[in-house]
């Protein structure tokens, strides 16, 4: 029999590449949609007869109850979320229900349901925000800047704290950022990549963004998702920061994206308060040394390859070349 696997979350980025990886690995995939008539199914267009597609929500958790009693799972990536951190500050309530309380409704379901089913919750670097140590691991305390990190402490925490209760075999990946031509164009990477690919087009003339230096540890999605997945098969859950361990600020990620294309951006990138963080993460990298101890994990896509890669997916998504962002 196929391992079965429930995805929340699979018409995204993580969830797009997980589900590849594991239909790949011969896994039957249920994919959880929001009951809703606007869902973009659009990363995963490529898999979608590939799927069992069922309606949930994580604000409900009887739906929760639902899907894993008719489904019963063995595996749950909890992927969905109110993921972009700008949208937090003006929708923090709601990503509290989503990003934080939403990991409390799909716990306790597992809890009534079947507590051997193994979870793995998709935890954040934004969790540790003004950072209190440099580079940030499993131990580093969390100090987040934003509702979304908060939201993301509170999943976290309640993960741990139904692993202690109820010997749930529960994970949490501490992702740092990971990017991918299927990123959302509200992402600074994939609004660099995109907006690079429609000027050297003549689509566009310029590219408004806020702080340059802010710093981050960029990786690959499609690298990620194998992390995920392998803390599942462990003996014991835990806890794992999955980074590259290396740092780059905006402004080289605008350097390179523009130079692929032959660009100088200084010519085309402005400077707009309105993109600022009304508080600001600086700098963020992690320590991905427990990964690739415990679960023999490292990335395989460098810094420049990956904006590369962005770059060249939108130059070829605006050509007309591809379809889909699949």
């Amino acid at each position: 029999m196929a391992t079965r696997a429930l995805i929340t979350g699979i018409t995204g980025q993580d969830g797009s590449y997980l589900a590849e990886l594991l239909l790949d690995k011969g896994y039957e995939v249920i994919g959880m949609v929001r009951r809703s008539s606007t869902v973009n199914f659009e990363r995963i267009a490529h898999l979608q007869d590939r799927i069992t597609f069922v309606p949930g929500d994580l604000l409900d958790e009887v739906s929760m109850i639902h899907i894993l009693q008719e489904h019963r799972p063995e595996e749950v990536f909890n992927l969905a979320a109110q993921s972009f951190v700008q949208t937090s500050f003006g929708q923090p309530v709601l990503t509290g229900e989503v990003t934080g309380l939403g990991v409390t409704r799909i716990l306790d379901a597992i809890r009534i349901v079947d507590p051997s089913i193994r979870f793995y919750q998709a935890s954040s670097s934004e969790m540790f925000g003004k950072v209190v140590e440099v580079p940030q691991s499993e131990e580093t305390p969390f100090y987040p800047r934003s509702p979304y990190g908060v939201a993301k402490v509170y999943g976290h925490w309640i993960t741990v704290n139904y692993r202690e209760s109820y010997d749930l075999h529960a994970s949490s990946g501490i992702l740092f950022n990971h990017e991918s031509p299927r990123r959302g164009l509200e992402f600074v990477t994939r609004k660099i990549s995109h907006a690079a690919a429609r000027i050297k087009l003549g689509q566009q003339d310029e590219l408004r963004l806020g702080n340059l230096d802010a710093q981050r540890d960029w990786g690959f999605a499609g690298d990620y998702v194998e992390a995920m997945w392998l803390m599942l098969q462990q003996d014991e859950p835990g806890d794992y920061v999955v980074a590259t361990g290396e740092t780059h600020p905006v402004r080289e990620f605008c350097e390179l994206a523009f130079g692929h294309l032959d660009l100088d951006y200084e010519q085309y990138v402005k400077i707009d308060e309105r993109f600022f963080r009304p508080a600001e993460v600086d700098l963020l990298v992690g320590t991905p040394a427990k990964a690739k101890k415990v679960l023999d994990w490292e990335p395989k896509t460098s810094f420049a390859d990956l904006v590369r890669m962005m770059v060249d997916g939108d130059m070829a998504l605006l050509s007309g070349k591809l379809d889909s962002l699949s």
